[in-house]
């Protein structure tokens, strides 16, 4: 079985306890304008081009079988539209200005390359995560890898949305140690304007991982003038202090980042203006967040 993967990140110390490898899967049903990961968002390969390491050499052009290069004026023309993802450009590229974000990879492939650090896993009870774009996108390979993830004797975790089926839901929970779950916006309305999906569904699927008992980290992506409300934090505290099994609460402040592989991808990213979110805002989230529940928050 293969699905398309767009980073394996070894050393990961957020994203589950101890240290861990973290798998990003591509594909996701959402689509958050505040998306840090746009190179994930679809679930097949895509050509990525960074314009300040390019020399105009026009390697790629000469390699190229669909004519996606072009070099006019001393400017390089990227005809995506025309793209293949063969990957012969990014090969012929020595300045690592050309990228194909995704490639295919065998569970085998996944499970090998994790557990390449399997030592520090047993030292510091880590373990793999599966993150993306949305995992369960990819349902059956995430089910595939989790299952021989467990059979390797490893914690795992995953990072969702929790938008799929009830039955998915319930299947994959078998082989997963921790959800890193996430909630973005309290209102059903706004969260269907601002993600492209009602959170009636991933919020059935929160209380369902509740109801068998599943470790759960609410995950809480705070984007200024979209979501910091005092009604979405009181929605964040109510929700934890109704499930159980939510041991924290992860804020996650809003950055920028996604904005420059938007533009590697040719895309637009419709929250340009907005910068780095400052320590002291973060910690006023946090503030607002705690004065309304008993579980433990902290900055993700």
């Amino acid at each position: 079985m293969k699905g398309i993967v767009f980073n394996i990140q070894k050393f990961s110390v957020n994203d589950g306890p101890g240290i861990r490898t973290t798998v990003f899967l591509k594909g996701c049903p959402l689509s958050c304008i505040w998306c840090h990961n746009p190179e994930s968002k679809k679930a097949f390969p895509e050509l990525m081009y960074s314009a300040d390491k390019c020399v105009m050499c026009g390697k790629c052009a000469n390699v190229c079988p669909k004519n996606v290069h072009l070099f006019k004026n001393n400017v390089h023309i990227v005809k995506r539209e025309n793209c293949i993802v063969c990957g012969k450009c990014e090969e012929e590229c020595l300045y690592e200005a050309l990228e194909i974000a995704g490639k295919e990879k065998s569970v085998e492939e996944v499970i090998d390359e994790v557990m390449k650090d399997k030592v520090f896993y047993e030292t510091s009870n880590g373990g793999i995560t599966l993150s993306g774009g949305e995992p369960l996108l990819q349902y059956d390979f995430s089910l595939e890898i989790l299952k021989r993830a467990k059979q390797e004797g490893l914690h795992t975790a995953m990072e969702t949305c929790g938008y799929t089926s009830e039955e998915k839901i319930r299947e994959i929970a078998s082989y997963v140690d921790l959800f890193l779950f996430d909630y973005k916006i309290t209102d059903a309305e706004l969260h269907k304007k601002y993600t492209g999906v009602s959170n009636e569904r991933i919020i059935r699927n929160l209380r369902l991982l509740n109801g068998i008992g599943k470790q759960i980290i609410l995950r809480c992506p705070i984007i200024p003038g979209i979501n910091d409300t005092d009604g979405h934090f009181s929605g964040i505290a109510n929700l934890a202090n109704e499930l159980d099994c939510v041991s924290e609460i992860n804020i996650e402040p809003y950055h920028p980042l996604g904005k420059s592989k938007a533009e590697k991808l040719g895309v637009e990213y419709e929250l340009s203006d907005l910068k780095f979110t400052e320590e002291e805002q973060t910690q006023s989230w946090i503030k607002a967040v705690s004065q309304k529940t008993f579980k433990p928050v902290k900055k993700a």
